[in-house]
């Protein structure tokens, strides 16, 4: 009897705004919610971006004005909606209008009348280059004579191509959630993320902890570029080029593993296993088959997996435009016929476009074991029974799709065939595919895919791309697809691709439903959503997803009616623990969670002997477990 991996919790923040309780899902159907709904999530943006404020549980607009949700959405709501989603870039990023580069100038001097200039004596290159010379003045100045030709290199500003992004919410910034001193922005989304999905559980910590031993916990978490701004990577690269000094963090906080790192050190306080495997655009689903991994093994009974990916620098965006990945300004004039363009439309999947659009995300989902779940009254959101992950064999571009999207996808609907039969698959299944927005992939992806469904009897599955909305957000991308398709199981409402008006010509469909509308399902709910996604290097990977609906019938009949019936009382007061934090949450109050430096384990109190350790802090102590997988070949 294999384990079942349930998603119990899930947050985090990307273009959308909170994933929790389904507010991001609720953004990009925010067209087809009811009033109430619609409503309580405007106010939760307006109170995150800043746009009226909570005291004694009140809104308030900047005069002080007592404001209502409805309030709410009839002032800000136009100013919400334009400050979410794909929008043209900020300038908390960068200005894309004036990009700063260095530029190369050339000088031809006239030995007869060397240039001068005066400065301070510490600050002459070393050596002097060819044609200088130094003439001390008084204090520690020097006058420099240059009588050769020579190359300067001065300070410019550029248009980028690229003007277009997925950005957290306008005036959301998730360093100031916390004490984020020097904290590159990557790290601090995975900060607010993971306190965002532990929350959202309805359980603390600390009571999960009193069920499993220390070494049953596991995060897994990642980034494919590592961390790029000032504080990390891109300021340890750039710090003498600029004069400055490297300092002794940047390198440090750089780490593709540090969005595990920080969780592990900062939130859970966790001693389990921890890892950040990465494969490229894959990523998150990557970390997700090895936590779905461990819990079906046994060797974990909570796995937090996630990924946190910032990449909105002018560094990632010259890279990947110079790869021609991305939608260019000019790209987009050329497919909307006109020279207004619209960035709100810029990712177009399936349509006709130009390239991907980049996006910040971070995204955590807490997983339990089945017994686990039903033993602390959990609330159960899904479940990730398979996540297949296949590479390209040989490749002559390192960039270029292939046929390994075709074994993870055919291997997904096989394996929910199998756990739910074919007939539940056809009528009630659908895909969240990567639907990146670039010109090859409306085209292999729709191929696969449909003859993925061809080869299985599936008539007409549908297919969101929840990129239209918030971007590619690079590791974190399959995790937005996750919180949306998780959207759907409790609204049943598919997203349409609404940033496009037309599917492409050369996209594939003949057993394939795209919508440019929301798509309400609640007549035949879907019950099952296979997750996929594509990166370069022939990184493939597709995931499996069961809703609750069915969830609980298997739930139901593996441990009976009388033991369910315990376990739904119980979840009743963990919902109701749940609840209190999201009325919080509406309200500004998001409770990240950074221990810095508390409830340090003090090495010395570890008391060990050859059947179990017990560690300060853990009520439960790690029991050695006993070996028998090569018994047979033992004497």
């Amino acid at each position: 009897m294999s384990r079942l991996p349930v998603i119990v919790g899930f947050g985090g923040y990307n273009a959308a705004g909170r994933s929790s309780f389904h507010h991001a899902f609720r953004r990009t159907v925010i067209e087809s919610l009811p009033p109430a709904e619609r409503q309580e999530t405007l106010a939760g943006l307006a109170v995150l971006m800043k746009l009226v404020r909570v005291e004694n549980d009140t809104y308030l607009d900047a005069a002080g004005q007592v404001l209502t949700a409805a309030d709410i959405e009839q002032r800000f709501a136009e100013q919400i909606l334009d400050g979410t989603l794909v929008r043209r870039i900020e300038k908390r990023h960068l200005d894309v209008d004036a990009a700063h580069w260095h530029k190369t100038l050339p000088v031809g001097v006239d030995a007869a009348q060397p240039l001068s200039f005066i400065t301070l004596a510490k600050q002459l290159p070393e050596p002097l280059p060819a044609g200088w010379s130094v003439e001390p003045l008084a204090g520690n100045e020097v006058r420099v004579n240059i009588a050769a030709d020579c190359e300067l290199k001065v300070d410019s500003y550029r248009p980028l191509a690229v003007k277009s992004a997925g950005q957290l919410p306008t005036g959301f910034e998730p360093g100031e959630q916390y004490n984020s001193r020097f904290h590159p922005r990557g790290l601090q989304m995975s900060i607010v993320a993971a306190a965002d999905a532990l929350h959202s559980t309805g359980l603390s910590w600390q009571h999960i902890l009193e069920h499993i031993e220390p070494d049953q916990v596991a995060v897994f978490s990642s980034s494919i570029m590592s961390q790029l701004d000032e504080f990390s990577f891109g300021g340890m690269m750039q710090s003498r080029l600029k004069g400055h000094r490297v300092s002794a963090k940047q390198l440090a906080l750089g780490l593709n593993s540090m969005p595990a790192d920080f969780v592990n050190a900062y939130v859970l306080g966790s001693v389990g296993s921890t890892g950040a495997v990465t494969g490229a655009c894959a990523s998150f689903l990557y970390n997700l088959q090895k936590g779905i991994e461990m819990i079906g093994s046994g060797r974990a009974r909570v796995v937090l997996v996630g990924a946190s990916e910032a990449p909105i620098t002018q560094e990632c965006i010259e890279g990947y435009g110079a790869m021609s990945a991305l939608a260019t300004e000019e790209g987009l004039r050329h497919i909307e016929g006109r020279d207004d363009v619209d960035f709100r439309r810029a990712s177009r999947p399936f349509s006709h476009n130009c390239g991907f659009t980049l996006a910040e995300s971070g995204q955590f989902f807490m997983l339990m074991d089945d017994e686990l779940a039903l033993q602390l009254g959990a609330d159960i959101h899904g479940a990730v029974p398979d996540v297949f992950v296949s590479a390209d064999g040989f490749k002559k571009s390192i960039s270029a799709p292939g046929p390994g999207n075709y074994l993870t996808m055919a291997k997904s609907v096989y394996s929910a065939m199998q756990i739910l039969g074919p007939e539940v698959v056809r009528q009630r299944s659908f895909v969240h595919a990567h639907g990146s927005s670039t010109p090859a992939n409306r085209v292999t992806e729709s191929q696969l895919i449909d003859e993925v469904a061809a080869a299985f009897g599936i008539e007409e599955l549908p297919v969101a791309a929840v990129k239209a909305f918030v971007g590619h957000s690079l590791a974190s991308a399959s995790a937005d697809q996750l919180a949306s398709a998780l959207g759907t199981f409790k609204y049943q409402i598919l997203p349409g691709i609404k940033t496009i008006d037309h599917i492409a010509p050369d996209v594939h469909r003949e057993h394939l439903r795209f919508s440019i509308t929301d798509v309400p399902r609640s007549d035949n709910p879907l019950e099952v959503c296979f997750i996929n996604s594509k990166g370069f290097g022939g990184n493939n990977a597709s995931a499996v997803v069961l809703g609750p609906q069915p969830v609980e019938r298997m739930l139901r009949k593996r441990y009976g009616a009388e033991r369910f019936a315990d376990y739904e009382i119980r979840r009743a007061e963990t919902r109701k623990a749940a609840m209190a934090y999201e009325q919080r949450a509406l309200k500004g109050q998001l409770d990240v969670i950074y221990n810095f430096g508390n409830d340090m384990i003090d090495e010395s109190e570890i008391q060990l002997d050859a059947e179990q350790m017990r560690i300060p802090g853990f009520s439960q102590p790690l029991v050695f477990k006993k070996d028998e997988r090569f018994s047979d070949m033992l004497d």
